[in-house]
């Protein structure tokens, strides 16, 4: 966000809200709106309120009566679901992953007899894990992994669960993950 206002020499002051500070400035924030300030909430990765605090925000607008304006952009879920080439007419997006095995076993599990593509965000260092993992509660499903999508590396890897897994063996995966 920082470079894109230098770029177009936008001199807007910038508040950091993110979930390590979300409840100490969510008051601040509602004041100056109740004010009658026009603020917008960015995102530096993806689309504001999906898999971020923004969410907390926007309700506790809501909850002041406090009009909120959205403007749709890129969204990391459905760019994947509209590029993926599978089923797109019923999804769920399942947000990230959990970071421990078991909490990912469970979930899984709980995925286990759900019919429309899921829709997930994953860590690049447990990717080859997840997709193991996916295979093991699911079955060597379709997939596709999508990488680093709208930028300069984007890559969509389109394959059976375990041979996605098997393929990141070799090498390393950087970036976001969907």
């Amino acid at each position: 966000t920082a470079k894109l206002l230098r770029h177009y020499e936008i001199s807007t002051p910038t508040l950091a809200f993110h979930k390590f500070n979300e409840h100490r400035v969510l008051h601040a924030i509602l004041q100056r709106l109740l004010a009658g300030e026009d603020l917008a909430l960015v995102t530096d990765g993806g689309t504001p309120v999906i898999s971020d605090p923004g969410f907390s925000l926007v309700r506790a607008a809501s909850e002041k009566a406090i009009p909120v304006v959205p403007i749709p952009g890129a969204s990391a879920p459905l760019t994947a679901l509209i590029a993926s080439g599978l089923p797109a007419d019923r999804f769920l997006f399942v947000g990230f992953l959990p970071h421990r095995s078991s909490q990912r076993q469970k979930l899984f599990e709980e995925l286990r007899d759900r019919r429309e593509t899921l829709v997930c965000f994953g860590s690049p260092r447990r990717v080859r894990r997840s997709l193991e993992e996916m295979a093991t509660h699911w079955g060597d499903r379709q997939a596709v992994l999508c990488r680093e999508m709208t930028k300069l590396h984007e890559e969509f890897r389109r394959g059976r669960l375990r041979d996605l897994a098997s393929g990141l063996q070799e090498h390393s995966v950087k970036g976001e993950i969907t």
